[in-house]
């Protein structure tokens, strides 16, 4: 039996070199996250709410990042977590989600109401801090920048800053719109097109969060192709209890039974297993039983 996991961990190792740069950029959003909200409720404006739950995405991405990264750098784990809690992330994501429709539902609620009968929107302090809110995801933007292009993980925090930016632009055009034409349901209109902009983003995370929590096959995996390519190798002459799942993000795991002819040799096998998985399926982390073809029993337990 084979246990292979050597690259698994490569991008998890250069968000480590990135942590520092990670958690500043945390800081500055999760900050001016409270900033906005409070802002928002004062200046009475619909869009400035919008961008701070879209901000709530960026601090609850970032925090993930950060937590995979320290999880992953911890090494030991407990005798009775025999996969670590790598699964944290997921549950993170999940809950993540989950808040991202709340908001999204409220600011459309509102928005509703808002739309026949808008509200005095204090259109100074709206600008004010829309741009400090765009400076501020621009700040998060450069730290992450060099860091996406090494690990997944910081990849998907910059992405979501990247994202907000955009969101933070659609606030303030609405504020310039709002104090020159005096269209004070523009706020409620700019709230409402980032709060449904929020709803695909949040349905396609709960989406993710929810296949790898049933341990569902990950997506772009073949899975006839992989078990063909493993009978394909020599000696080889049937696969079975083959199982593909997803870990956490950015680590995938496979495990299967390879019956073969009595004079192979399993090392061999394994080797070779090994290799075509990582080479040709992108799989770093393989748990691989050889097993002779005069073996009997095994397949009557198989699920």
């Amino acid at each position: 039996m084979s246990h292979d996991h050597g690259h698994a961990h490569g991008g998890i190792r250069a968000g480590e070199r990135h942590k520092g740069r990670l958690l500043v950029a945390f800081a500055v959003v999760a900050v001016f996250m409270v900033v906005e909200v409070v802002a928002g409720f004062v200046a009475n404006s619909l869009a400035l709410l919008s961008d701070a739950g879209h901000m709530l995405t960026d601090v609850v991405g970032m925090a993930m990042a950060l937590a995979a990264i320290q999880l992953a750098s911890r090494g030991s784990q407990r005798r009775h977590q025999t996969f670590g809690l790598y699964r944290l992330e997921i549950l993170a994501a999940l809950a993540n989600a989950v808040l991202l429709f709340g908001v999204a539902g409220y600011v459309v609620y509102e928005a509703v109401g808002r739309i026949g009968d808008p509200p005095e929107v204090e259109v100074g302090l709206l600008l004010v801090v829309a741009v400090l809110g765009l400076a501020a995801n621009l700040v998060a933007f450069f730290l992450l920048r060099e860091g996406a292009q090494e690990s997944l993980n910081v990849e998907g925090a910059y992405l979501e800053v990247l994202s907000d930016t955009v969101a933070s632009v659609g606030v303030i055009v609405g504020g310039v719109v709002l104090q020159l034409t005096g269209f004070e349901w523009i706020d409620a209109v700019v709230g409402v097109a980032i709060g449904l902009w929020i709803l695909p983003r949040a349905w396609s995370l709960g989406a993710r969060a929810v296949r790898i929590l049933v341990q569902a096959a990950p997506p772009g995996l073949d899975l006839d192709a992989l078990e063909g390519d493993l009978c394909g190798l020599g000696g080889v002459v049937e696969v079975h209890d083959l199982h593909a799942w997803t870990l956490t993000s950015d680590m995938e795991v496979v495990s299967a039974h390879l019956v073969v002819t009595p004079e192979t040799d399993h090392h061999g096998v394994l080797d070779q297993a090994r290799d075509l998985l990582r080479s040709q399926h992108g799989i770093d982390h393989a748990t691989l039983q050889v097993e002779p073809d005069t073996h009997e029993g095994c397949a009557e337990i198989a699920w």
